[in-house]
């Protein structure tokens, strides 16, 4: 039998992100220069059922029996095998690897087991629809996240610009231009559970402020869709700046992630703001079309460690 490989792209909030948990809309969009990818090979020399896994990125080199049940691979494989009624499937070697950086909000524990998905239920002869890869993906999030919103295995399963509302169905957007995004990694580690759970203890205390900013998160976010919708840059720009200024009221940016900010717009950017949980992580650019390579080498010289350059066609 044939390996069967199957991939998954990153992900990165361009807007709405934290507001987005409680009940607001975000608007997410694929990565797709970073990648996850698992590959499974038939191992009939193995007793049926057995399934190992090797995670070299994670260090990580096991049969799944042996790992934790709450561990995400071993979450994604017991989804899988519960969703497919198959209690003994043939045994396999499972290889999973990633280019996306982790604890950087850019989705790559979700990009993981959404091509672990993909690839483990297409082994077994019966691949998942996206509908049901995306709704596995988010019960693995719940062990990252706790309390995930749902965006990360949305934007990722169907790997296109999303609108999103939690618990509402996801809404294609289609880009009316094609536009670059630059991502600087601070190189601090983000975890978004962390941040999320720290936030919720402050809007426990005192929900009306921090309800008014969401609202004012969520002004920003309609008006953003129809920037892009419409094809224009310079007003989308404005906007992230805006929502950058809202998410440090909230509390959950950081200096590094402020100075990259400053940085961007300091050279020229017509917008700049922190993605995903903060506190570290990435930030985001939109750079002017001629200004890319200036500003991409300008975020290196301020602090980030990675600079990716992602580009998002227009809907055709």
């Amino acid at each position: 039998m044939p390996a069967i490989s199957s991939t998954a792209s990153g992900k990165i909030i361009l807007f709405g992100e934290h507001s987005v948990v409680y009940g607001h809309p975000a608007i997410a969009v694929p990565v797709t220069e970073v990648k996850a990818r698992a590959i499974i090979r038939a191992a009939p020399r193995s007793p049926s059922g057995e399934i190992f896994v090797d995670a070299p990125d994670i260090n990580l080199r096991s049969s799944y029996h042996d790992l934790p049940q709450d561990h995400p691979l071993a979450a994604a494989i017991r989804l899988v095998k519960s969703a497919l009624s198959i209690s003994n499937p043939p045994a396999c070697q499972i290889r999973v690897t990633s280019t996306i950086p982790i604890a950087a909000s850019l989705g790559s524990g979700t990009a993981v087991s959404i091509a672990l998905i993909r690839s483990l239920s297409a082994f077994m002869g019966r691949p998942l629809p996206d509908e049901q890869v995306s709704k596995l993906a988010y019960e693995v999030d719940r062990i990252h996240h706790g309390n995930p919103s749902g965006i990360d295995n949305s934007v990722i399963t169907y790997a296109k610009p999303v609108y999103f509302v939690r618990n509402e169905p996801i809404q294609i957007i289609n880009m009316a231009v094609p536009f670059t995004i630059l991502i600087a990694d601070t190189g601090i580690p983000s975890p978004t559970s962390i941040t999320v759970n720290d936030l919720n203890m402050r809007w426990e205390a005192d929900p009306q402020r921090y309800n008014n900013i969401f609202f004012s998160v969520e002004e920003i976010v309609i008006s953003a869709r129809t920037a892009i919708e419409t094809g224009k840059p310079i007003e989308l720009g404005l906007l992230m700046s805006r929502n950058h200024n809202l998410l440090r009221d909230l509390g959950v940016s950081s200096p590094e992630l402020d100075h990259l900010v400053k940085s961007a717009l300091h050279v020229g950017a017509l917008g700049a703001k922190m993605s995903g949980g903060g506190r570290g992580g990435n930030m985001i650019a939109l750079p002017n079309q001629e200004d890319i390579v200036s500003l991409s080498t300008n975020l290196m010289n301020a602090g980030a460690v990675r600079v990716i350059r992602s580009n998002l066609p227009a809907a055709r």
